[in-house]
């Protein structure tokens, strides 16, 4: 069962290894940074975070190497033995859980507390890996693509029901594989698009037009979603004539109708969209049946679930995000300045990272992040410490490394002579560019501040367990891709 090959070990993805060391102890430096306090210089006293963290790393390598050594089958005979454990851990841990700030999502088996969410991301993978390996599968089969679909819905659900959404909307990046495993790009095309219905459905919700009548954010969305119709029918359908009535007399009358309620009678507009989207879905219905062609249908379905999530915005918005995610959500979008609440942190990020200039202030030489102005700047703004002691050069030092990561791990998972393997390859390169990119991104003020740390850098074992067994899973995976 161990290395009975004895080119195994030549088999490895050394530069992976390399790279994920580096990331690892620079990590490691950050967080001896973020937890110092003045006088105390003992990062190797199991008191601190330093101290504690440096256990974490040892118990990681250990754990990486007894991934190397297993046989690379057992993942895929196990796979779906692990979901189960893992859902079934996931549906319990609610009850088991303390409260921390609202969450019950953290497990104490004495001094140790351990988030299953983190692990449930390896399970899930391997899952969705085995699914999708079977003869036959495609995505392009409804009952192919629906329970893969239902597997990475399942953690999310569970997830939620800890009250971790951060924890939960990290299964989004199973949709990145879904998309490079044949998914239609049309499935992505909507997420985009729902991102954007929210965004302006809610910032400019509230906001009125000229006219004094019409609401700005709902009118936007509404002429959006008669505009990607358009665009739709241009890429789907490729009837010309069809789409020049529907642009002549659908684009003319809601220009028309906006003229004149801003300067003749001010008026109601969206009572006018309403009855301009009855008229294109009646007649996207109409041609579906003339020409026999679904094409049509899939549009006028775009139109009527465009409309009904814009409906829902306010709903979800104000009914099932938490008030902390609501508050900060509306720092992020500029509805609110709340520098001192919702919005304390990101400000206190930005200002620390933007004071560490071209070089940087220099190890343990961080004003902002030892005088612990940014809450939480050793877990989830940790990155901040890295932009106030090693400036610029050393951030951009740390992105590269990790872009370098991904790519490497998008070479790995091409290479793979099994949909295994590559499925699995795809959803660990996914998982780690969503935290990367919502993670630096909710500490440079970008993206809403959702709570989910950075890879290899933010204090804690679970995540850096968690993270390790993604990795080396699929490093065992390569290694034994000759054998298969």
């Amino acid at each position: 069962m161990a290395y009975t090959n004895g080119n195994m070990i030549k088999s490895i993805d050394w530069l992976t290894v390399v790279i994920y060391l580096s990331l690892v102890i620079l990590g490691w430096i950050s967080i001896c940074g973020a937890s110092y306090d003045y006088g105390d210089m003992n990062f190797f006293s199991m008191e601190t975070r330093a101290g504690k963290q440096l256990l974490w790393i040892g118990c990681s390598l250990f754990l990486g190497f007894i991934i190397l050594m297993l046989e690379d089958k057992i993942y895929d005979w196990f796979a779906y033995i692990f979901y189960a454990l893992m859902m079934l851990l996931l549906l319990v841990t609610p009850f088991l859980a303390e409260d921390i700030n609202g969450s019950y999502s953290w497990l104490k088996f004495g001094s140790v507390s351990l988030q299953p969410a983190e692990f449930a991301k390896f399970s899930t993978a391997l899952a969705v890996a085995k699914y999708m390996n079977v003869h036959g599968f495609s995505m392009d089969r409804l009952k192919c693509s629906l329970p893969v679909v239902g597997m990475v819905l399942l953690p999310m659900l569970l997830i939620v029901l800890q009250r971790e959404t951060g924890s939960a909307l990290v299964y989004l990046a199973f949709f990145l594989m879904l998309y490079r495993e044949g998914m239609p790009g049309a499935i992505l095309f909507i997420g985009i698009c729902a991102v954007v219905y929210f965004v302006v459905g809610i910032r400019f919700g509230h906001n009125m037009m000229p006219d004094g009548c019409t609401p700005v954010g709902e009118f936007s969305v509404l002429t959006l979603i008669f505009i990607l119709s358009v665009l739709l029918l241009n890429a789907y359908c490729q009837k010309k004539e069809s789409i020049k009535y529907i642009l002549i007399y659908g684009g003319g009358a809601i220009m028309l109708a906006f003229l004149f309620s801003l300067y003749v009678i001010p008026f109601n507009l969206l009572w006018f969209l309403y009855i301009v989207g009855v008229c294109l879905i009646g007649y996207l219905l109409y041609l579906s049946f003339r020409e026999r062609l679904m094409n049509y249908f899939y549009v006028a379905i775009f139109v009527v679930g465009s409309a009904g999530f814009l409906y829902s915005v306010d709903y979800v918005f104000e009914k099932i995000l938490e008030p902390h995610q609501r508050e900060r959500i509306e720092v992020l979008l500029g509805m609110k300045d709340d520098l001192a609440g919702a919005g304390y942190n990101v400000n206190q990020s930005k200002i620390a990272i933007g004071s560490g200039g071209l070089l940087g202030k220099g190890f343990l030489n961080g004003t902002q992040t030892k005088l612990k102005y940014v809450p939480e700047q050793d877990t989830d703004f940790i990155f901040c410490t890295v932009g106030e002691e090693q400036g610029f050069l050393g951030s951009a030092m740390v992105l590269i490394l990790f872009m370098v990561l991904i790519l490497r791990l998008i070479s790995l998972a091409e290479r793979q002579r099994s949909r295994f393997s590559r499925v699995y390859g795809y959803c660990v390169l996914s998982i780690f560019f969503f935290h990367l990119f919502i993670n630096v991104g909710m500490v440079l003020g970008l993206t809403p501040v959702i709570g989910i740390p950075l890879p290899f850098f933010s204090y804690g074992g679970s995540s850096l367990w968690g993270f390790t067994i993604l990795l080396f899973v699929f490093l065992r995976l390569d290694a034994g891709r000759t054998s298969r």
